[in-house]
């Protein structure tokens, strides 16, 4: 057999010589402005859309139920001040995996675009069912001790709806474009955020009754039970003055 004559070292980049087609590195054409910017845009706003229309289905109502966390049995306070902890570690566990694959990539779109449309789907449906379960589970509790503030309101419905953005910016990096990437770090922002409110909100209220905020819906009532102990303290101390 004729032996194949080894690889050449010297090529000059300076040269007029002609290159041969082998040594072209050919690279894709660069996406247009609706792929790379009108996609990531066009998934942001279904993510709104889907909002208003939940807003639009499900219209606010100022006390349609009135339950005060405080006054739920001890066994019940405690079990679900445990599983909003422990579904806060688990929440923390799952962004340490970021930092773990960022060893070995560049960023995080590089990450999802190396993964396999196998792995993408169990990645997916493993997420969708994480996220849904731990909003859950944090969410209807505190938009029950919450209901009379508007606002908080949206603080479960923002967080589920970038979860499930998030999880879609991932097939767009895979298959679209890497500019993705961008709605995929702003719903984690947005849902981490609305996790974390609503997990602080309930723990406070679980695990700390003596401490009144302004958004607590018995904030008059307590007050003035602290106030009437206080009096009662000083006509108290009067008598046996």
């Amino acid at each position: 057999m004729q032996e194949q004559a080894p690889a050449q070292d010297d090529f000059n980049f300076f040269s007029d010589a002609p290159v041969s087609a082998e040594a072209v590195v050919v690279l894709p054409p660069e996406a247009p402005l609706w792929i790379s910017v009108g996609g990531p845009v066009a998934l942001v706003l279904f993510g709104v859309l889907l909002l208003y229309i939940t807003k639009w289905l499900i219209p606010f109502e100022k006390h349609t139920v009135d339950i005060n966390l405080r006054n739920f049995p001890p066994a019940a306070k405690r079990g679900m001040a445990l599983a909003v902890v422990l579904f806060g570690v688990a929440f923390a566990f799952g962004a340490s995996q970021i930092a773990y694959q960022m060893q070995f990539f560049d960023n995080s779109a590089q990450y999802i675009a190396s993964m396999s449309t196998a792995k993408l789907i169990v990645m997916t449906h493993a997420h969708l069912f994480g996220f849904t379960t731990a909003f859950f589970i944090v969410g209807i509790p505190f938009s029950m001790q919450f209901n009379h503030i508007r606002l908080y309101q949206w603080v479960f419905p923002i967080g589920l709806v970038a979860c499930l953005v998030d999880v879609m910016s991932w097939w767009g990096i895979k298959f679209v474009h890497h500019s993705f990437e961008w709605v995929s770090m702003l719903c984690a922002l947005l849902f981490s955020g609305s996790y974390l409110w609503m997990l602080i909100g309930l723990l406070r209220t679980l695990l700390f009754p003596e401490v009144i905020w302004a958004s607590d819906k018995d904030k008059g009532e307590r007050l003035q039970k602290i106030k009437a102990k206080k009096t009662a303290s000083k006509e108290f101390k009067k008598f046996f003055s």
